[in-house]
């Protein structure tokens, strides 16, 4: 197995320098390792050296246990000492004891973990791989190996021989072996000729690879150069139009801008010309889908001047299809008597002893007799009360209704504020486990009369479209959110471009609440939304408010800081550190970035113990008790991307793990691993739709880039009982400058103006 490594440094030769050595000895342990980059520190033990040797380069896999021949050069490092700097590496066939054990341990097979394969080794010795491979019944002499076991690991041996070609080729173009394990269930046998045709592919279909890794794939074909750059340029428009930016499309002169950027890598430039004629020639085959500014359904205020818009054909028939269909429930009449309403409201006010704001009233009024109702307002001015009271009079009405939510936790909040079932948007649009796609649609309506939809502001355009389409015409629909929130973290601004289009009932509740007016976590939320710096107060004995700041003049301050906090004041105050604590960073990378703080947090919150059982995976580490987060949308377990849950139980022989998420056990294998990391630290944007007792939010100038009000805004507002600020009033102050509204090009409001004309 030869895996070059130097396709990630477009200035390291693909061959090593005359001067290079050579080294070959088992890898013994990790020090780090990134699944983004690749880059690895590792302890190498080499034959005849009593010392292990530190060996660092870039590897597309890299397990202990595993013997490898390595070709590089030696380095001083000033800090560390002397290190062998890997510029390739092979691997090769273990030949001592306990390179077998460590390499059969690694988690390579299924049903083969550390413990077993000290017993197996133990047993046959040198001749191991040769009697699992031709004689593998003969494991029934190792003491503790079942039958069971046996057929396990025997269907795992042959999947890794079917597959071994497959990963031969993709680790030779430096995808990990988790990688290929996912290609290979994505595509069979197909595998091969779908990477070596199309990397590009991969980027769209497979978790976890994106464009940055299918380029250099592409490009270390080598030979298959102007295949390269002709896929390339074919596939620039889903690899640019950076859907990640929550763009629904991109005007044409900025997706070829982006393209060039892109694509200039090596010797191979771009030519603007060709890809501006290139995408005529894709909107001509259906690849793309091209309309002017001008036209009168795309005149937007985002835009200036006369300019062709690209949409990739899905973006362009979820908007399309998401304004046509809200255009069609709006147009629906709806027969109310509404006398009859406000008597039932007076009558609900007098019997609870609570009382609506006019704003309020009027919203519950509303949600009697629109087809769509939006119901908008920052913390502490009444949402959850109104929603609650608009439940009520719905169920008066005889309404069957639905209570939906983007997320688990959002949805379970839902719940306990409307004590009625509340679930899932995706679980309310039923997935179909054998094509991925929902259930419910037009024809196949979710079967309410009212439906809501509470943190609307986190609807993405597919989700929203998915929705829409589900509703029957028949149905109401209220959209409850806070439109000062970040948008969704898919493409579109569904919330905001509704509130805009001026074409749906609108609520702003504006009036804070007395009971509210007490907590500076809302009294700043507000202050932050208008442009003014939040009152954070320093500590006190006992803490004077719910809002404070800790003063860090430096990120590794601020670990510090978070770390004592963990450790001292948040547990004195009653707390649960592992249960009510939630860091939310604005980047995850950095010295205070979530990867980062989870290590950091992990070591005080959930520290290593011989009861907890822990599994590695490059630099990651997993236990027992751990707080993880599922990192994208999985339809065949049903949790979806941001979903939260704890660890329940880890099984060392097979490398699976079982997550329990809000009461529901969900069990990963060795090659999904990758869909879950720890979660006790996440993004702001991750954090959408959640609710934490205690909110812990590090604002340093390293985090500039992203830094804006309503990221602060947000983070903030995700605290119940406690905030704290920790790090510098220079970079709370410029974040509360930053008026980054998330500017997205979307088209929904226009369209929805046109077709209500």
């Amino acid at each position: 197995m030869v895996t070059d490594s130097s396709h990630d440094r477009p200035d390291t030769p693909k061959s090593p320098s005359p001067a290079s050595e050579a080294l070959q000895g088992v890898v013994e342990r990790l020090t780090f390792h990134s699944d983004q980059s690749g880059y690895t520190v590792a302890r190498l033990k080499a034959p005849r050296t009593s010392e292990l040797i530190t060996i660092v380069g870039n590897f597309a896999q890299i397990q202990p246990g595993q013997t490898l021949h390595l070709e590089g050069n030696w380095r001083e490092h000033p800090k560390y000492g002397q290190q062998f700097e890997v510029q390739r590496y092979r691997e090769t066939k273990p030949a001592t004891l306990t390179g077998i054990e460590k390499y059969l341990g690694s988690g390579l097979i299924e049903g083969v973990g550390p413990v077993t394969a000290k017993r197996i080794v133990a047993h046959f010795g040198l001749e191991t791989l040769d009697i699992i491979e031709n004689q593998i019944e003969r494991l029934s002499e190792v003491p503790g190996i079942a039958q069971k076991r046996i057929q396990q690991i025997q269907t795992a041996w042959a999947s890794q021989r079917a597959i071994k070609d497959v990963m031969l080729f993709l680790q030779s173009h430096g995808i990990s072996t988790t990688y290929a394990v996912k290609i290979y269930k994505q595509y069979g046998d197909a595998a091969i000729e779908t990477v070596a045709q199309n990397p590009y592919q991969l980027a769209a279909e497979v978790y976890g690879i994106g464009f940055v890794i299918a380029d250099a794939i592409a490009r270390s074909l080598g030979d298959r150069s102007r295949l390269r750059i002709s896929l390339s340029e074919r596939g620039f428009a889903s690899a640019s139009r950076s859907a990640d930016d929550g763009h629904c499309f991109l005007p044409q002169p900025e997706l070829v801008q982006r393209t060039v950027k892109r694509l200039s890598l090596g010797e191979h430039q771009p030519d603007p010309e060709r890809l501006t004629a290139l995408t005529t020639q894709m909107a001509q085959d259906g690849e793309l889908v091209i309309q002017t500014q001008t036209d009168p359904e795309t005149d937007s205020a985002q835009l200036s001047g006369e300019q062709l818009l690209c949409y990739d054909p899905p973006f362009y028939g979820a908007e399309f299809k998401l304004s046509e269909r809200l255009a069609l429930l709006l147009s629906e009449p709806l027969m109310v008597d509404l006398p009859r309403v406000q008597r039932w409201i007076d009558r609900f006010t007098e019997q609870t002893g609570l009382q609506l704001s006019a704003q309020q009233r009027q919203a519950v009024e509303l949600a009697a007799s629109q087809r769509i109702l939006v119901l908008t307002g920052g913390p502490g001015t009444g949402k959850t009360f109104c929603t609650r009271t608009i439940v009520a009079l719905w169920k008066a009405m005889g309404k069957a209704i639905a209570l939906a939510a983007p997320t688990g936790r959002a949805a379970q909040r839902l719940s306990e504020m409307t004590r009625q079932e509340a679930k899932t948007v995706h679980r309310w649009l039923e997935v179909d486990p054998t094509t991925f796609k929902f259930k419910r649609d037009a024809d196949n309506p979710i079967p309410a009369e009212a439906i809501i939809v509470d943190e609307a502001s986190m609807l993405d355009l597919f989700l929203a479209n998915s929705l829409v389409k589900a509703i029957g015409l028949g149905a109401q629909l209220l959209l409850v959110g806070d439109m000062d929130q970040l948008p969704s973290v898919g493409p579109g601004n569904v919330l905001a471009d509704l509130i805009r289009s001026e074409q749906v009932p609108i609520i702003r509740l504006t009036e804070v609440f007395r009971q509210a007016q007490t907590s500076q976590i809302v009294k700043n939320a507000h202050r932050i939304n208008q442009g003014q710096l939040p009152q954070l107060n320093p500590v006190s004995e006992p803490p004077a408010s719910d809002c404070l700041w800790f003063a860090a003049s430096k990120p590794e301050q601020g670990v510090q800081v978070i770390q004592d906090l963990i450790t001292d004041l948040i547990p004195q105050l009653g707390f649960n550190v592992a249960s009510d604590v939630q860091v939310l960073c604005p980047m995850t990378r950095g010295e205070i970035g979530t990867q980062r703080l989870n290590q950091v947090l992990q070591q005080a919150i959930n520290p290593p113990s011989t009861q907890k059982a822990e599994l590695k995976r490059g630099g990651l580490i997993l236990r027992v008790g751990d707080r993880v987060i599922q990192r994208t949308n999985d339809y065949n377990r049903d949790v979806f991307n941001g979903d939260l849950g704890i660890i329940d139980e880890i099984d060392p022989n097979t490398q699976e793990v079982t997550v329990q998420f809000a009461g529901r056990l969900i069990t990963y294998d060795a090659a999904d691993l990758n869909e879950i990391t720890l979660a006790w630290s996440v993004t702001i944007h991750k954090s959408q739709g959640s609710e934490y007792p205690v909110v812990i939010l590090p604002v340093f100038m390293q985090h500039s880039l992203l830094l804006s009000r309503n990221l602060i805004y947000t983070g903030l507002t995700r605290a119940k009982h406690l905030a704290i600020f920790v790090g510098t009033q220079s970079a709370i102050q410029f974040a509360v400058q930053q008026i980054k509204n998330q500017q997205r090009y979307t088209l929904l409001a226009e369209r929805l103006q046109t077709m209500l004309r």
